[in-house]
């Protein structure tokens, strides 16, 4: 449809812009404000599977789009052997603004009234990028509203390369980062997050604190978790150090991240999760618990007994259900959160807690399993969702995507006449996680983890979304 002149800016100049509409093959001709911006409206989005004979001009031709933009949303390596079946996201900018010599991101905010955040979150290849080019081209908006704010939580390292982080940043409300133990005698097994937390900051993305049981030798201990949640002389001494370390680092909130706990800790473990919310609230700080993939409440398993769903949820600010590891390291191959499996558990979560509570969790990764499987002895290799892109183009792999479980997956022989399989995430199949996430309203997305590049999930997301700031 026609679209309207830019008339929020303020400084009409008296020179019309000539205004193109791609999608109709119609120009129009609006004063525009300022300064003489060079602006084009076109379609927002497609996603786009990978046909024989497809290139990455072709591609964009079809939907009037810069051969540049879909490599860089795409991360592709190779631009002239794509990967048939390899799902493209193609986005067109509603605007975009053309650089001139002496611009800066600063500049350019002022003059479009768009912060710097939305002109990084657009064009993530700037945020590495020390200066501005004269005539290259930025993305300033897409075309259409946003579907409505979410909150999004993403798990780090310390060892995360920082390049990486820079770039995940800007689509993040939460930086978690893994994470604190603790010693029997109430002290903090410490990491090294300053670096982190500094970073989050520049990007607006608020630190949080993760502790665990997990041990000195990095091994999580059960029996190190059961002591502390029977202890209150543990608790208060654990949290008499908690409580000035996250001032002192800049941290805004925690994130509770006990798996595998003995069932019969459950109550002790309710009373803990009471007590630390206590301490935290009390000093501004809030409380995420990470949650194990329930789907009933007399579920049986080490893993979820006691996980009580109702309780936590009403204790915890927030929640992030694990809504991943179906397909895991030793299980048979399949679908790492298959949407059907993510579903059950979605469905059950909102009727123990209230649906503005929960992040539902998303995987950044998947697996590589050489076949035959053999239970206890196939040990499956984690691989990042863009190297499997890799690996498919390698191997001369088709990818396909299983509808029931909205995943893509491939096949193909290694060297020693092994058969693989190979499932991961692309842009389908976390639209289909995003649709289960809007069907039910819950707060937002929880990613494990920020530690691998998945550009093409980041540039959906922004596309899709307004990301929730709560550092100012």
């Amino acid at each position: 449809m026609p679209f309207p002149c830019l008339s929020h800016l303020e400084n009409q100049t008296t020179n019309p812009v000539l205004l193109q509409d791609k999608a109709h093959g119609t120009a129009h001709s609006c004063i525009i404000w300022k300064k003489e911006f060079t602006i084009e409206a076109v379609l927002q989005m497609t996603i786009h599977i990978v046909q024989p004979g497809d290139t990455v001009w072709k591609i964009a031709q079809i939907y009037g789009a810069s051969p540049n933009r879909i490599i860089s949303d795409n991360a592709i390596d190779n631009p002239r052997d794509l990967v048939i079946g390899q799902a493209l996201l193609v986005l067109v900018p509603e605007t975009v603004y053309t650089i001139r010599p002496g611009d800066t991101l600063s500049s350019i905010s002022q003059a479009l009234s768009v912060p710097v955040l939305t002109l990084l979150q657009n064009n993530p290849s700037l945020i590495d990028q020390p200066t501005l080019i004269p005539g290259q081209t930025i993305a300033v908006s897409f075309q259409g509203e946003k579907q409505r704010e979410i909150a999004v939580n993403a798990y780090a390292y310390p060892n995360i390369r920082r390049d990486l982080l820079r770039r995940t940043l800007p689509y993040l409300t939460y930086l978690t980062i893994f994470g604190y133990g603790f010693t029997l005698d109430g002290n903090l097994i410490p990491i090294d997050d300053q670096p982190l937390i500094n970073l989050a900051y520049e990007y607006k993305a608020a630190p949080v604190m993760l502790l665990s049981s997990i041990t000195e030798d990095g091994a999580f201990s059960g029996e190190r978790a059961s002591r502390l949640f029977q202890s209150k002389e543990l608790q208060s001494r654990l949290f008499d150090r908690i409580i000035p370390l996250m001032i002192e680092k800049g941290y805004l909130g925690m994130d509770m991240d006990f798996e595998y706990i003995n069932p019969s800790d459950r109550g002790a473990y309710l009373s803990f999760l009471s007590y630390a919310a206590q301490r935290l609230h009390a000093n501004g700080f809030f409380l995420n618990t990470d949650l194990a993939p329930k789907t009933s409440s007399v579920q049986r398993g080490l893993l979820y007994e006691a996980h009580d769903y109702a309780s936590i949820g009403a204790i915890s600010d927030t929640v992030l259900l694990m809504t991943y590891e179906w397909g895991y390291t030793y299980g048979p191959p399949m679908a790492v959160a298959p949407i059907n499996r993510v579903r059950e558990v979605v469905e059950y979560a909102v009727f123990q807690i209230p649906a503005d509570k929960i992040l539902m969790g998303i995987p950044n990764y998947g697996y590589d399993w050489a076949l035959p499987y053999e239970r206890d002895t196939t040990r499956a290799v984690t691989i990042g969702n863009q190297y499997a892109i890799e690996v498919a183009g390698r191997e001369g792999a088709q990818i396909q995507f299983d509808p029931t479980a909205q995943t893509p997956f491939f096949e193909y022989w290694d060297n020693r006449k092994r058969k693989h399989v190979v499932w991961f995430e692309d842009v389908r199949s976390i639209q289909a996680k995003f649709d289960l996430m809007d069907e039910y309203s819950l707060y937002g997305a929880g990613y494990w983890n920020a530690m691998r590049p998945f550009a093409q999930n980041w540039a959906y997301l922004n596309a899709r979304y307004d990301i929730r700031k709560i550092v100012t």
